[in-house]
């Protein structure tokens, strides 16, 4: 039996393609040399890198504050809200209305009306008034929180969310336990909750020794500046 011998065009064919798949694998090593040769030089600017993220991290940890992992290097990650802003000391804070009037200083009494929340425990409501936020002001004064700007009286998130707005704006803000009740007791620092329910709930969460995230949310109108 004799055998056949291949046709000339088909060795061709298939040496062509023999010499398609050696330039390819040539150009993806000179690719892969290239790319390494890229990463070297963006070493150096990566490492240059490294400590400024590592000193954001170390001024503010990254995971919220829980009695039952202290000391820990893991926990539940701090969460952050894209449409509010962020001040150097942590505070998040969104302005859902805008005021018109002035801006407190200093010194200032300042009447203000506030809802506060457990938002770190299922969201409970630890102080909820009954005048609706944007309405007109009406009433008695009494009705309403009233503290000294600059003397301290209040959790430091409250004081500094309230330097900054004008009267009749109404400013939602997000709490972080440094900015919160000292020493998580709500009895040392205003505002406090004005019902023993409120009291009870408030006190739950904070004296909480647990795995319990601790953050607060409070709406404040800025209602007038008493002279």
């Amino acid at each position: 039996m004799l055998l056949q011998r291949a046709p000339f065009s088909s060795g061709c064919k298939q040496g062509k393609q023999q010499n398609s798949r050696l330039a390819a694998n040539v150009r993806v090593q000179a690719g892969r040399r290239e790319s390494l040769a890229a990463g070297l030089v963006l070493l150096p600017a990566l490492a240059n890198l490294q400590p400024a993220a590592a000193a954001e991290d170390s001024e503010r940890s990254k995971y919220e504050p829980m009695e039952a992992l202290r000391g820990k290097d893991y926990g539940k990650p701090r969460m952050t809200y894209p449409d509010y802003e962020m001040t150097p000391s942590g505070l998040q804070y969104k302005d859902m209305r805008e005021g018109t009037g002035e801006v407190p200083r200093e010194g200032d009494t300042l009447l203000v009306d506030w809802d506060g929340y457990t938002v770190g425990y299922y969201g409970r409501p630890f102080e909820a008034r009954n005048k609706p936020k944007g309405s007109s002001f009406e009433g008695n004064d009494k009705d309403f929180y009233r503290f000294v700007l600059g003397q301290h009286s209040v959790i430091p998130a409250f004081e500094e969310a309230v330097a900054t707005m004008k009267v009749g704006g109404i400013r939602r803000i997000v709490v972080p336990v440094e900015l919160g009740y000292p020493d998580n007791d709500y009895k040392k620092q205003g505002p406090k909750p004005t019902t023993f329910a409120g009291e009870r709930a408030l006190g739950f969460v904070l004296g909480n020794q647990g795995m319990m995230d601790k953050t607060l949310l409070f709406d404040i109108e800025l209602m007038r500046i008493l002279k």
